[in-house]
């Protein structure tokens, strides 16, 4: 964990080969990188046995009660197959209660939403100067890299420069950005309510899309077969 400091300070940095960019949250949170980018190095994973993992399908999906300036209910499938880890980590988390009132802290309008962040960015005690910087007590998680493109309802984990430095925050798509392919991981859709989605709260465009105050934020995230 990075020591705090009082505002996240974001720079543009060119890159050395193909000419994209990255966007670094300096103040160590997990960021999304737009632009080129090498293709990050893989770590093995071992993998859940398939033949444990035989449940019905309302298992791998989760139901967020959306509040703040936008209500409506959201629900994502999670993709199971291609991003395991990933997707019991956000059950676990779920189940537990952890994101219930969590804050959509970094919104980009025509880029994403994201939150996740269930250690500083809890609506009640919202802070901008450390929302977005932190992550559950569990460990983090490798990448699980996949076909799948980054288009609009797509939710993928959000991450540091480390690619394997996932942990709990992630982010939906309010379109598609090409550049996210192949570099973090996806993991699951928007089968219903993007509506609600596109209605949340945008940030400070001219700090990466920082949401200062009275942010939007997630009421409740339960497992649907919990319901």
């Amino acid at each position: 964990m990075t020591k705090p400091v009082l505002f996240a300070l974001v720079v543009l940095v060119l890159a050395a080969a193909g000419g994209g960019y990255y966007w670094y949250n300096f103040a160590g949170g997990a960021a999304i990188v737009t632009g080129e980018a090498e293709q990050p190095q893989l770590t093995e994973i071992t993998r859940p046995d398939p033949a444990a993992m035989i449940v019905s399908d309302d298992e791998y999906v989760l139901v967020i009660e959306l509040a703040g300036s936008v209500s409506g209910t959201v629900e994502i499938e999670l993709f199971n197959d291609i991003a395991p880890l990933h997707t019991e980590r956000l059950r676990e988390l779920a189940k537990s209660g952890a994101y219930d009132g969590i804050a959509f802290h970094r919104v980009i309008d025509g880029f994403m939403a994201q939150t996740g962040d269930v250690k500083f960015a809890n609506f009640a005690e919202y802070d901008i100067r450390l929302a977005g910087r932190g992550g559950s007590d569990l460990p983090n998680l490798p990448i699980e890299v996949s076909d799948e493109q980054f288009v609009e309802g797509i939710v993928g984990m959000a991450r540091s420069a480390d690619p394997n430095s996932a942990n709990s925050q992630f982010f939906i798509m309010f379109g598609p950005q090409s550049s996210l392919n192949g570099q973090y991981t996806v993991i699951g859709r928007v089968v219903s309510g993007m509506e609600f989605v596109h209605q949340i709260k945008r940030g400070d465009a001219q700090n990466n899309g920082m949401v200062f105050d009275a942010p939007d934020y997630m009421a409740s995230v339960r497992v649907k077969a919990d319901l």
